[in-house]
């Protein structure tokens, strides 16, 4: 048995200690930033490193080269194999996200998931399971689940109880087939209809009506056991083109942002929400410079961490879409995104090399380890509750 799976389960065991003893002030109970902290003291590099990655299933098998994600379709990975048991045992992860190839019915994903979960790093397993055209289970007809028409057709009820009901649904079967973490709900506002990426994904073009309803489906997924994610910061509702294939770009100012695009993060983070996905668009006349938000320290740091307040997890959008792919290298990618601030590097186009330049950055002095753990600590603490 590795450290890793070693320090998890001594957590597990420690956890179910206090729950059982009594509590008074010559046994007292841990705090969870204590417990975090043992954890944290305990790990290797390689195991911190390895919590900032969450990956595709097909990032832990090698012998898969893929362009195109109509290239990862037909492979249909669907169990873990002996290359991907391999890889883990050197490249541990934090987290594993499942993509609609990787379901075929509910048989195959009761065995899939204890597979995932069982690997090296104890990885929490994510979703993007919005509800209306991205919905990796409700859109698999071998799934008998409810489907929604849209979050614009929820927010155009007018009611955030409609949302609520919606988050809580998704998140209840969500839960019961052993996710940890949805990437939802987006809190785009769709102000530009030529959007062709967000469009009806988002509740409303009105940050008034979208706030609200973001909140409550974060409240319907938690109530469910389940982590949401608010989507895309600092807002991918006013950009033509799409991230997954290349630049975009907003030309609006931060003061813009801010009474608009920034309402519904501000109401999610005063809410309480545990993880924010950053955007890859440009916000030149925000950053002073154009390069992706996800890379920009001004973007996660300045404007999110600093004048926002946000505190928790940030999480990059996918590291192999087009906007980074093409003006970065999967070692320049992986590096700058923690450079800027994000904890979590989410799908990096080759997760060996990002690991390994990762690992590099800190030995060379580029990163310092107790940034890597400011990371870390964030991530355990939600695994703690899991």
């Amino acid at each position: 048995m590795n450290q890793m799976k070693l320090w998890m389960m001594a957590a597990i065991l420690t956890c179910g200690f206090v729950i059982t003893s009594c509590t008074n002030d010559d046994n007292p109970v841990p705090s969870p930033e204590d417990e975090v902290e043992e954890l944290l003291s305990k790990m290797t590099l390689r195991e911190k490193v390895g919590q900032l990655f969450f990956i595709r299933p097909e990032a832990l098998d090698t012998t898969i080269h893929w362009q195109a994600y109509a290239d990862l379709m037909p492979l249909e990975l669907q169990a873990v194999n002996d290359c991907m048991k391999g890889v883990n045992e050197k490249y541990p992860v934090g987290g594993i996200i499942l993509y609609a190839w990787n379901i075929k019915d509910e048989a195959q994903l009761a065995q899939f998931i204890p597979q995932l979960k069982a690997l090296n790093g104890k990885p929490l397993m994510c979703i993007d399971e919005e509800g209306g055209r991205v919905a990796r289970i409700a859109n698999n007809p071998n799934f008998d689940v409810k489907k929604y028409e849209s979050m614009a057709a929820i927010g155009a009820t007018g009611d955030p109880a409609n949302a609520y009901e919606c988050g809580n649904y998704i998140g209840t079967y969500l839960k019961g087939y052993g996710f940890d973490i949805d990437f939802a709900p987006v809190a785009d506002v769709n102000t530009n209809p030529e959007n062709i990426i967000i469009g009806p994904r988002a509740f409303s073009d009105d940050p008034a009506v979208a706030a609200p309803m973001v909140t409550n489906y974060l409240q319907g997924l938690k109530d469910a056991d389940i982590v949401g994610c608010i989507k895309h910061f600092p807002g991918h509702g006013d950009v033509k083109a799409d991230t997954h294939y290349g630049y975009a770009q907003t030309q609006k100012t931060w003061e813009e942002m801010m009474n608009c695009e920034i309402i519904t993060f501000q109401a999610g983070i005063q809410w309480g929400c545990q993880l924010i996905m950053t955007a890859h668009i440009s916000a030149p006349n925000i950053i002073g410079e154009d390069i992706p938000s996800t890379m920009s320290s001004v973007i996660l740091q300045d404007k999110l961490r600093r004048e926002l307040g946000y505190k928790n997890i940030i999480v990059t959008d996918a590291m192999d879409m087009g906007a980074i792919t093409q003006q970065y290298n999967n070692d320049e990618a992986a590096v700058g995104c923690i450079l800027a601030g994000a904890d979590i590097v989410l799908c990096p186009k080759n997760f060996v090399e990002a690991f390994d330049a990762i690992v590099a950055a800190v030995e060379e002095g580029t990163l310092t380890e107790e940034r890597i753990n400011q990371s870390v600590r964030r991530i355990l603490a939600i695994k703690l509750k899991k």
